[in-house]
């Protein structure tokens, strides 16, 4: 059942790009890039992550994109009108719906993370980091996950914030916020990128980041890549699909897709190039995993002349990309709840987004009150994030790219994407064999 509600468009090709580039630069960028790059040896990981962004993350944007184009409607409907146009199955639906409840699923937890970051840029102003020895700073960290109370209100607060972009709709809402906030993300990242220069640690950095030494680099290592450059792109999430549905004809997905994949690896370059710095100079653990941005870099500010404003800035920026990429999460959920019931538009947006919270109180309770494994030994939290992120989003991202270059008129591609001879003959490869292989091996080596 589809309900009529007039479509939106997004306003110019700026506004896609910013909208695009702001759900790809999340905490993948800020948070999990860098400690990837720590954990994984530097510029070998580095160079083999941007090989899989051009020949697996690029082809698999574009076909969403695609998908989202045609179908002008929700990823579950596009997928059925498409495939039924094309002679096929209306059993296709499913993966518009896998990425859907992907996005559902990941914004419960992802929002989470979120209260954590606006916890942190609270305690930097306060100056909660300031003295503190690693183990203060360790005890800063659990005490708040032990803590569920605290946990709720940095949950409510940060979903809230993103339920209110939405409801406001395409324009108003999600351009309007992008249009703020992204700018607010690359001057806070370019003026602590600025600060690392003044480190002395800078040259290191550089060299860590750009020049390989291939003897670390190992099976997993080019996995861990992969993996990556895929769920770096917000792929296999529904996000795509539904920002896809509100382009013009007028937009070229090719050059557009190549202009946000360019502008997301040089933000999490540039993060690269902000926390380096701090770790070499205060002869911090590159290898500190996830603790890198909650634990690890928190310790550096204490111990600074400018901590607190070094930490604030980091922790806003946070807080920034983690906002960008929540409301581009509600996105599909909302169009698509908009799309099949009677609910307006802000009524769409209050019942998707009290769902992903109320989802989201059982998983920040994993932490704490509610941390006995429920199901294959995982908590709440950690069984989310491996079902999206080790069977959803690579599935749907595999078959939309299946879909869209084995299903859809081969020629109408083409000349929708605007290739030539040489140019569909490289995207028949890519489309056809490069991406869905490099999927199929992520896929098989996470289980």
């Amino acid at each position: 059942m589809s309900i009529k509600h007039q479509h939106a468009n997004w306003s110019s090709r700026l506004a896609f790009v910013l909208a695009a580039v702001g759900s790809t630069v999340g905490l993948g960028n800020i948070w999990k890039f860098p400690y990837m790059v720590g954990e994984s040896g530097g510029a070998a990981f580095v160079l083999v992550y941007l090989l899989c962004i051009a020949f697996i993350g690029l082809p698999i944007l574009v076909a969403e994109w695609l998908i989202g184009r045609r179908g002008q409607n929700n990823p579950a409907n596009a997928m059925t009108d498409l495939a039924t146009a094309a002679g096929k199955p209306k059993a296709w639906m499913l993966v518009g719906f896998s990425g859907i409840l992907g996005a559902f699923l990941i914004l419960s937890f992802y929002s989470v993370i979120g209260g954590w970051s606006l916890y942190y840029t609270l305690s930097s102003v306060t100056g909660a980091f300031s003295g503190q020895d690693a183990d203060g700073i360790g005890e800063l960290f659990n005490g708040m996950l032990g803590n569920p109370g605290l946990l709720l209100l940095g949950h409510s607060v940060f979903m809230l914030l993103v339920i209110g972009i939405v409801a406001r709709g395409v324009t108003k809402g999600l351009e309007s916020a992008v249009r703020t906030l992204m700018p607010a993300l690359g001057v806070l990242l370019l003026v602590l990128v600025g600060y690392g220069m003044t480190t002395g640690h800078f040259g290191e950095a550089v060299s860590f980041l750009f020049n390989p030494d291939w003897s670390v680099l190992s099976g997993g290592t080019v996995l861990a890549a992969l993996g990556h450059a895929f769920f770096t792109l917000s792929l296999g999430m529904g996000i795509m699909m539904a920002y896809g549905s509100y382009l013009g004809e007028d937009i070229n997905l090719l050059k557009t897709a190549r202009t946000v994949v360019i502008m997301d690896t040089v933000i999490a370059l540039g993060a690269g190039l902000a926390i380096f710095p701090i770790v070499f100079a205060n002869g911090l653990d590159l290898d500190s995993g996830p603790k890198l941005i909650f634990v690890t870099l928190p310790l550096a500010f204490g111990q600074m002349g400018a901590g607190i404003v070094i930490g604030l800035m980091f922790f806003l920026l946070l807080t920034f990309a983690a906002l960008t990429s929540a409301i581009s999460l509600l996105e599909p959920v909302v169009e698509f709840v908009e799309e099949r019931t009677p609910l307006s538009r802000i009524s769409s947006t209050v019942v998707s987004g009290i769902g992903a919270w109320a989802l989201g109180i059982a998983a920040l309770l994993s932490f704490n009150i509610w941390s006995d494994p429920v199901l294959f030994g995982l908590g709440v939290f950690d069984l989310l994030d491996k079902l999206t992120s080790k069977f959803m989003l690579p599935l749907t991202g595999l078959f939309a790219v299946i879909f869209v270059a084995w299903v859809l008129d081969r020629e109408g591609v083409r000349q929708e994407l605007g290739l030539g001879d040489t140019g569909a003959k490289v995207w028949t490869l890519v489309s056809r064999f490069i991406a869905p292989l490099g999927v199929i091996v992520v896929f098989i080596s996470s289980l």
